[in-house]
């Protein structure tokens, strides 16, 4: 840095490379910081999905009789929080997933499906399901999707 007597400060040529530093910096970081983002809204889906299937055996055995209950069921018994049981649609998503319960053929009382589906590409890279063992299935279809077909995906690390 070259000053004239009294003058004190950074040349242009500092300032520059400060700035391309900073700039290589962020083009390093944001790309991991949004791989951490879609990694945390997954593993938010998942044990959304999760938090379902207990609340689900916990319904059957106590309130249900036997048989299972939908989102809002589980909501008013106060087996779910409000914001998986509010998020059933891409525009009251949690965390950038939403979700339902199907009933499969012979109804509730003869076992359940539940699904989350991401509000968009930016919320994650998989979509989940589960079964009323409560094994986790990811795929990857299209974003906004709900799939209750466990053929359609591979089991997670359950």
């Amino acid at each position: 840095m070259q000053t004239k007597k009294g003058q004190k400060g950074f040349s242009l040529i500092e300032l520059l490379i400060v700035v391309a530093i900073i700039g290589i910096v962020a083009a390093i970081a944001i790309p991991n910081l949004l791989a951490s983002r879609r990694a945390a809204n997954e593993a938010s889906s998942i044990s959304s999905l999760r938090t379902i299937g207990t609340a689900e055996s916990t319904f059957s055995s106590t309130i249900g009789f036997g048989a299972y209950g939908d989102l809002t069921a589980l909501g008013s018994a106060q087996l779910i929080d409000s914001s998986i049981s509010n998020a059933v649609s891409a525009g009251t998503a949690k965390s950038g997933y939403f979700y339902n319960v199907q009933a499969p053929a012979g109804g509730f009382g003869s076992g359940y499906q539940s699904a989350s589906a991401r509000a968009s590409n930016n919320n994650g890279t998989r979509n989940f399901t589960s079964d009323e063992a409560g094994v986790i299935y990811a795929f990857t279809g299209t974003a906004a999707t709900l799939a209750y077909s466990t053929s359609a995906g591979t089991p997670i690390g359950n």
